[in-house]
């Protein structure tokens, strides 16, 4: 079992920039390979961006490249996810989540989530 705490999310203007961060406790967190999945219409919960269960290796939707970055530090179980350039299409709840996978980008294939944390960029 793995619990993961979402902290980091505000209300911000386009254009500022944010840090979520997800603290997990639990088994094995190096373990996991970890994401963040925001809602969207027509979708249970979108993929934003993974990464490995080293770090080595990241992966971002194509409506993040290039503004978001992910990344983890295992020695104080946390999944980190910076986002710059904001914009207001970006407004959503933003989870983490934990899979046994290796790396998913559907949120059927997360095992674990956290509750959310509220991202709202003004325009």
């Amino acid at each position: 079992q793995v619990q993961l705490v979402e902290v980091g999310g505000g209300l911000v203007q386009a254009g500022c920039s944010l840090r979520l961060s997800c603290a997990a406790s639990g088994r094995a967190f190096s373990s996991y390979g970890m994401g963040w999945l925001r809602p969207a219409p027509g979708k249970a919960r979108e993929f934003v961006a993974a990464i490995s269960w080293s770090g080595g290796r990241t992966y971002y939707a194509d409506s993040v490249k290039g503004r978001f970055t992910i990344s983890r530090d295992n020695a104080k179980n946390t999944v980190y996810l910076q986002m710059n350039s904001l914009i207001p299409e970006d407004t959503a709840v933003y989870y983490c989540a934990a899979t046994q996978r290796g790396t998913a980008y559907l949120g059927k294939d997360y095992d674990y989530w956290g509750q959310g944390t509220q991202v709202t960029v003004s325009s």
